[in-house]
């Protein structure tokens, strides 16, 4: 499994329709090719900042089969015009589960 990382920092003032906007978006990763989780974060600290976690069966399953379809325009159709700068990508796996 990988896990896709994506920090997004939002418009100030656009919080509550933006993560209204990502409920909204979240069945477009549900119904994609290889997709196992969904999970938005809100920093505590930082109230722009928010990190998009999405469990992918494959790096592939992600950066083809979802980045090139129309589940993947409509997401950002929907979230990107509450960004405040363009989104940070990485991906992670787990190399140690301790409990």
């Amino acid at each position: 499994m990988v896990y896709e990382y994506a920090h997004l920092t939002i418009k100030a003032g656009s919080e509550a329709a933006f993560e209204a906007a990502a409920a909204q978006a979240a069945p477009f990763f549900k119904s994609s090719k290889g997709c196992l989780s969904f999970k938005l974060l809100k920093s505590v600290e930082a109230p722009l900042s928010y990190t998009l976690v999405v469990g992918w069966e494959t790096i592939e399953n992600h950066m083809v089969d979802f980045r090139e379809s129309d589940n993947f325009t409509q997401w950002r159709q929907l979230v990107s015009p509450h960004f405040a700068e363009a989104p940070k990508v990485n991906h992670e796996q787990v190399v140690l589960t301790a409990f």
